[in-house]
């Protein structure tokens, strides 16, 4: 029996072990990132800004609740929320009780497709087949029909009577002690709402920061923000690739962004120009498929400089 079992049951026992790695410790193990973009007017002060995004809110997830109401005690000059909060139609009060302590900050947000539609049992493989088929979303593939819809105005009404930014392809500032920041926002490109077109022509001049910011990171929109000469791309999405092999990195991104640059600080350059992108691999996972491999839940804190 052991030279005719013992190999696959070893296989077998090795991938539960991994599954529980996975979901029980690795998705539960939030952190902080902490970067430095030289992305400002030269001479200006510095300006911390604080990325979440993909939360993923599920009902009962009580660290994740806790740990991102602790990231207000890292006292950040703005925050923004790059979409994707949702993974229960019922988890928007408990996404604005994690988020409430945030929210007495300066803010701006965008949604991804989970804080619209809820999820549905998808096989993890389909990233794969998708990705060799240049296939994501709704980009290429047919309409969704039956989907969840969540509830996504109560969010919405939540984030906005806080005072938050709705950057849903449209503009905006904040002031930040006497410093404006302009943010030119989209809807997602990954169910194709965004409206590049409503908000194009660049930086208006009339603020001493511009950034552009939108939940997928598809390359349209990339190039977009980079021709129009924006000097930072805020993005989410991509949790990363989500299951990641180790020393590799990911396998997809689930848009057509490179798998170089899923996650982190990297640069885009469009028409002769160059803009900063930086992507959050996010702080949770579709409630289907919750499972983290090389690759743990993130918030970002970003530190604007000046550039030399």
């Amino acid at each position: 029996m052991r030279a005719r079992y013992g190999v696959p049951l070893g296989i077998t026992a090795v991938g539960a072990a991994g599954l529980l790695y996975s979901a029980g410790f690795e998705a539960r193990s939030f952190r902080l990132r902490r970067v430095t973009v030289p992305a400002l007017p030269a001479g200006m002060r510095p300006l911390r800004v604080l990325q979440v995004s993909d939360i993923h809110m599920v009902g009962g997830q009580r660290k994740k609740q806790r740990w991102l109401r602790s990231l207000a005690g890292l006292r950040p000059d703005f925050v923004i929320n790059t979409g994707d909060n949702l993974s229960d139609p019922e988890g928007v009060p408990e996404v604005l009780d994690a988020l409430g302590p945030l929210m007495e900050f300066p803010g701006a947000y965008v949604f991804g497709s989970n804080d619209y539609y809820g999820p549905k049992p998808r096989n993890p493989a389909r990233y794969l087949l998708e990705r060799a088929q240049g296939r994501h979303g709704l980009n290429g593939n047919p309409p969704v029909v039956g989907a969840i819809h969540n509830p996504w105005e109560d969010l919405r009404d939540g984030f906005d009577s806080a005072g938050w930014l709705n950057l849903t392809n449209t503009r905006g500032t904040l002031k930040v002690e006497g410093v404006s920041v302009e943010l030119t926002g989209l809807d997602d490109p990954h169910i194709k709402r965004d409206r590049y077109e409503q908000v194009s022509g660049g930086p208006s001049g009339a603020a001493d920061f511009s950034m552009g910011v939108v939940h997928a990171p598809y390359l349209r929109v990339l190039d977009a923000y980079t021709a129009d000469d924006y000097p930072l791309i805020l993005a989410g999405h991509t949790h990363g690739g989500q299951i990641c092999i180790p020393f590799y990195g990911a396998l997809v991104t689930n848009c057509d962004l490179d798998a170089d640059r899923v996650k982190g600080l990297s640069t885009h350059t469009s028409e002769g120009r160059t803009s900063y992108l930086h992507v959050s691999a996010g702080c949770g996972a579709n409630r289907y498929t919750p499972f983290r491999f090389a690759c743990p839940p993130e918030a970002t804190l970003l530190t604007l400089v000046g550039r030399e």
